[in-house]
């Protein structure tokens, strides 16, 4: 019996006789038809280091396909590079891409009726925008990632994208020469692969790996080593197996495996997209979760790994020092992680560990364990009270304190705060508030990285606050709140902030309070103007019109 669905729809019916003739077109033989057929989602493009080394991944792909006996289809999605919007108008289309991703893998999927997907990305809104398409579709589907980037070197330091923005405030400080500047520009990316750090894009591979939707190991190798291509060759094999047994994301997505996956998110202090992403992810699955279950597993779940942005080491480090699943197995014999959930090998997470050693190595330096943490508890903390009743999420790793009270500066684009920053009008103590960059304020909710980064340049990142209705990179670290609900735009209190105001960041209370009484903010709000909106037509304005709150994803079908 066949295992194709398509081959029972185009061999059935009066549609027979043309839809078998375009598959001829295309080099069909009669035999094929009984094949299964297999979409690959290339993200391949020339626009972004992350994404320019996916076309060599994509035909490993075709070949791992058709000696598994599949056809394999190829369709294309797009990427935004997030490091070379930053700071850019361009920003606001991230978040955008992330939706029109989705969208792509899941019309291609369901309009040629596809049997499975292989979805292949580098770029940050590459990985959630895939895997919500993949949730969509719920055919079923593996996720390739593309890679990170291997490290820059200059005298004798390792460099990534976000050592260029932190230079840029050391260099405006004065505490920088010119040349190092311009090298460390120059050598930061010195090649394809995704940031390096545990940034979004690395985060966002390693809970893959975690909920069961990517192969062992396949999250943390370089773009351009050997081993990926052979890892996806596999992984095609694998996905022809899960075809044949009709295993589905829906059937490996969970509430336990969710949890699995933000528990690794925790453990390798991982970006703060990660919440607004699975959030989107729960959404696409139809899985209950909630801003609140990120708070449930973070106090549960120590910061094993010493990973940039506020720790020493990259992905690849990690890689060497015995991967995800070597984090994983630290996770399970703790009890932090369900060993029971399926993944898409057809084995159970605790299955496809049983032979990863219990302990990490005691010659690497990047994984720690359990009794000797990095921190005790995650680092992404949901804070609370009158400035984000909904919730926002705080990145509290690397500093001394997570607690500050101090005035608020406030701004309603990125570009006036950067301006104020490089003119050194920003001071320890401040606590800037930038605005009206929510969902749909934004819209797209843009990342914050030239301003954090350059608070940091300017050795200000544990003394100066930083909140906002936006988001932040995952190269962010520092005293910064992003994710801000209900936002600026949508009358929250952060739209009612006003210069010189009180603010209260304190992370042991899960707390963002604005410190101005009830009566006070009422005035305010009764003469506050909902703004208009920034766009009136194309993409930019069918996200603001349709983005749901931050506090559940941002996402754009959510109608009950």
């Amino acid at each position: 019996m066949s295992i194709n669905r398509r081959s029972k729809n185009i061999t059935e019916g009066v549609a027979r006789a043309p839809n078998r003739s375009m598959y001829y077109a295309l080099g069909y033989t009669e035999g094929d038809f009984g094949k299964p057929m297999i979409g690959v989602a290339n993200g391949h493009s020339t626009i972004t280091p992350c994404n320019s080394g996916l076309q060599r991944l994509a035909d490993a792909a075709v070949i791992g396909l058709k000696e598994a006996g599949a056809n394999p289809q190829i369709f294309g999605t797009p990427t935004i590079s997030d490091g070379m919007a930053m700071g850019t108008e361009g920003m606001k289309y991230s978040l955008v891409s992330r939706e029109v991703i989705s969208d792509c893998v899941e019309t291609c999927v369901g309009g040629q009726w596809m049997d499975g997907v292989m979805v292949i990305g580098g770029c940050d809104k590459n990985m959630p925008g895939g895997m919500m398409g993949m949730l969509r579709a719920n055919v079923p589907a593996i996720y390739i990632y593309g890679g990170t980037i291997l490290p820059g070197k200059y005298k004798g330091q390792d460099l990534n994208i976000v050592s260029v923005f932190e230079a840029v405030g050391q260099f405006s400080a004065g505490n920088m020469a010119e040349e190092d500047f311009c090298e460390i520009e120059r050598r930061a990316i010195p090649g394809s692969g995704s940031c390096g750090g545990m940034y979004t894009a690395n985060t966002m591979s390693s809970a893959f790996e975690a909920l069961g939707l990517s192969l062992p190991y396949a999250s943390t190798m370089a773009n351009v080593e050997g081993e990926i291509v052979g890892m996806v060759e596999h992984a095609a094999k694998v996905l022809v197996e899960a075809v044949k047994a009709d295993l589905k994301p829906r059937d490996i997505v969970t509430r336990e495996s969710l949890e699995n996956a933000v528990a690794v998110v925790m453990a390798t202090g991982g970006s703060t997209n990660a919440v607004l992403h699975f959030l989107a992810i729960a959404h696409a699955a139809e899985v209950p979760w909630t801003i609140d279950d990120f708070e449930r597993v973070r106090r549960r779940t120590p910061v094993l790994c010493d990973l940039k942005p506020s720790g020493q080491y990259l992905a690849i480090d990690l890689h060497h020092a015995g991967g995800i699943p070597q984090v994983m197995k630290v996770l399970l014999k703790a009890g932090l992680l369900h060993g029971d959930c399926m993944t898409i090998t057809g084995k159970t997470v605790a299955e496809n560990l049983a032979d990863v050693p219990d302990l990490p190595r005691a010659d690497q330096p990047v994984i720690r364990t359990i009794d000797n943490p990095m921190y005790a508890e995650g680092h992404l903390a949901i804070l609370r009270g009158n400035l984000s009743p909904e919730g926002c999420v705080a990145k509290i790793t690397g500093l001394k304190s997570p607690v500050m009270t101090g005035p608020a500066r406030v701004f309603e684009d990125e570009q006036s705060a950067l301006a104020a920053i490089m003119a050194k009008q920003i001071v320890a103590g401040d606590v800037m508030v930038l605005r009206y960059l929510g969902p749909k304020g934004g819209p797209g909710m843009p990342e914050m990285l030239a301003p954090t980064g350059a608070l940091i340049g300017q050795g200000l990142g544990e003394s100066v606050g930083l909140v906002t209705d936006g988001r932040f990179s995952g190269g962010t670290w520092g005293m910064v709140v992003g994710h801000v609900a209900p936002e600026a735009a949508e009358g929250g209190n952060i739209a009612l902030v006003q210069e010189g105001d009180s603010i209260t960041i304190d992370s042991h209370q899960l707390l963002l309070q604005l410190n101005v009484d009830d009566a006070e903010l009422g005035r305010r709000r009764a003469a506050w103007v909902k703004p208009a909106p920034r766009y009136k037509r194309g993409v930019l304005a069918k996200f603001a019109y349709n983005a749901s709150s931050a506090s559940f994803g941002a996402v754009l079908d959510k109608f009950e």
